[in-house]
């Protein structure tokens, strides 16, 4: 018994891993991890950079060693990553309006003029009972 309970957990478990999108969601997760570092490090270096002379005056090495200067930093690169996202979506959203312009610009689509005429075509042949 001990098996079949085993073959199906790892059964249900293969069926989960199939049936979403499990792989592309852990692909995107590590992606973001490694963009949220990068953006991170850039966020310091210019934090940094942008406020030497601030940082000098008051003898402190960078923004982690103020008292809310994680919290400053981590705020900062969500604004970052959150902003960069809103202009992927932003973009892809406008290929996609594009393409929905060409579509419809495109005209009739064959096929459905085909089933149409079919259409048509079995209706006649009704009414004459042929």
């Amino acid at each position: 018994m001990a098996r079949r309970g085993a073959s199906s957990f790892l059964s249900d478990f293969k069926d989960f891993i199939n049936k979403g999108n499990v792989v592309d969601l852990a692909v995107a997760v590590v992606i973001g991890s490694a963009f949220a570092k990068v953006v991170d490090a850039i966020v310091s270096l210019v934090m940094t950079n942008a406020l030497e002379p601030a940082l000098k005056a008051a003898r402190v090495d960078s923004i982690s060693a103020w008292p809310a200067g994680t919290v400053v930093v981590a705020l900062i690169n969500f604004l970052v990553i959150a902003f960069v996202v809103f202009l992927i979506v932003r973009a892809i959203e406008g290929m996609r309006r594009q393409e929905e312009a060409k579509a419809l610009d495109a005209g009739p689509d064959p096929q459905a003029e085909l089933a149409a005429a079919a259409n048509r075509l079995a209706e006649a042949l009704d009414r004459r009972a042929l």
